[in-house]
């Protein structure tokens, strides 16, 4: 769901903010370390970074290995889905260009912009960057880090490591990526780890005949369009747009631009800042932090955030139109852990490689950090009192993994108990409250409990 503020033309005038003068091109380090440091101001496009480590993990339970392992992953850092905000933003550029009206940070953007489109282009638009290729990589070496015992297990008995995919270009490489890595970590996988194989209805359900009724809401649903029309009419948008403006044009310029224009080019502005990092080795002379301020590049990540939110997040309280198709991929991941323990699986791992708009509803569904609270009735999200955040929630590569433990031996006359714990970006995390660990504070379940409190019997 893309929107254009072309379509709110009752803007309101702001006055201008203070001339901010920015200069100087930092490296590739610097704006990876800066994409970490900031993530709030980049969203969903936020690259990714691993919220735990391996050594810190807490120990399972005395008599239990791990015989299972299994993951959703969001696709990792690519290129921009398309050059329509570039074009949008090189536009302006050149009439203000015409007219002698570029300040000297404005006249430094056009290059940025074509070096960033170019690369784009070079890469292919929507393709999988080598930041994301890494992301992947580092991952999958961390799970065999975090697991070794587990994954030299699947090598000795030659167990399957089965690995789905949407089908998308993206999530494809993501997934050759991620395992590359995990053969580079436990060189006996070799021969084992399974070709991808596609399946839409698993890794790409918000686009498939049976949620029509989903697409029907993001395009036609009054409550959705009201909200978001809202929040974009906030007087700080169109503050925060002139404030933009105003670094890069002459006031004559400023002047001769409507609100809405302004506001298209800022966001278009704020859409490239985002992809930057995400293409920093194709791109790694592209620097476009200097031109918004992190006050104004935060404001506008928050009205993405917004639609993400509402798109695929809790959005509004008392619906469901937004994450109960994620249904599928929680009942997938119970039934892989499920066919474990009752031994009619024999994989060893189930690897999944998909997009946000899969992980996002998958986490709402669940109640996952940062995804349990809705937008209370009349009341619009806002960062002040909800959690939710893009670059938290779904940044590039974000991924959800459950590892399954078996008690060994078996005590005498009873039958085996089997433990899941689960990693949210890497780190531990709860289930949901209304399910019991075994140890309080713990972050390791009991199978059944977890099919208990998840309805599943």
């Amino acid at each position: 769901m893309k929107r254009t503020t072309h379509l709110f033309t009752a803007m309101a005038a702001s006055l201008a903010l203070g001339l901010v003068f920015a200069s100087g091109t930092a490296s590739a380090r610097d704006r990876q370390g800066a994409a970490s440091v900031d993530r709030d101001l980049y969203g969903t496009k936020a690259p990714y970074a691993p919220q735990g480590a391996p050594d810190r993990y807490q120990r399972a339970p005395r008599g239990f290995v791990p015989v299972f392992t299994e993951n959703v992953a969001r696709h990792g850092s690519r290129a921009m889905s398309d050059g329509e905000d570039g074009d949008a933003v090189l536009d302006v550029l050149r009439r203000a260009r015409a007219s002698g009206s570029l300040t000297a940070l404005g006249a430094r953007l056009g290059p940025q912009v074509r070096s960033l489109l170019a690369a784009a282009s070079a890469l292919g638009y929507g393709n999988l960057s080598a930041r994301g290729v890494q992301e992947q990589r580092q991952t999958a070496l961390r799970m065999e880090r975090r697991l070794p015992s587990l994954f030299r297990a699947i090598a000795a008995g030659h167990e399957p490591v089965v690995v789905e995919t949407s089908g998308v270009p993206r999530a494809v490489a993501s997934a050759e990526a991620f395992t590359g890595g995990l053969v580079a970590g436990e060189p006996g996988l070799t021969g084992l780890v399974e070709a991808p194989v596609t399946d839409k209805d698993l890794l790409y359900f918000h686009k498939q005949p049976q949620n029509a009724d989903y697409r029907e809401y993001l395009e036609h649903d009054p409550d959705l369009a009201a909200v978001l029309a809202g929040i974009d009419a906030q007087p700080r948008t169109a503050r925060a747009a002139r404030h933009v403006a105003v670094r890069l044009f002459r006031p004559g310029f400023v002047a001769a631009l409507s609100p809405a224009e302004r506001i298209s080019f800022a966001r278009s502005l704020h859409q490239l800042y985002s992809a930057a990092p995400d293409l920093s080795a194709e791109a790694p002379d592209v620097d476009l932090r200097p031109c918004l301020t992190p006050e104004d590049a935060r404001w506008f990540a928050y009205l993405d955030d917004a639609e993400e939110f509402y798109g695929k997040g809790p959005a509004f309280a008392g619906r469901t139109i937004t994450y109960r198709m994620a249904g599928v991929l929680l009942d997938d991941l119970f039934a892989q852990v499920e066919a474990k323990a009752d031994g009619t699986g024999g994989r060893g791992a189930v690897l999944r490689f998909t997009h946000a708009e899969e992980i996002e509803p998958l986490a709402a569904l669940m109640g996952l950090p940062g995804s349990t609270e809705p937008a209370a009735p009349g009341r619009a999200y806002a960062y002040r009192d909800n959690p939710w955040r893009g670059a938290e929630v779904a940044p590039m590569a974000a991924n959800i993994q459950w590892d399954l433990y078996a008690s060994t031996p078996a005590p005498p006359g009873k039958p085996v108990t089997y433990l899941v714990r689960m990693l949210y970006n890497e780190r531990e995390t709860a289930f949901k409250p209304s399910c019991e660990p075994v140890a309080k504070g713990g972050f390791f379940y009991r199978l059944d409990e977890l099919e208990r409190c998840f309805g599943r019997g």
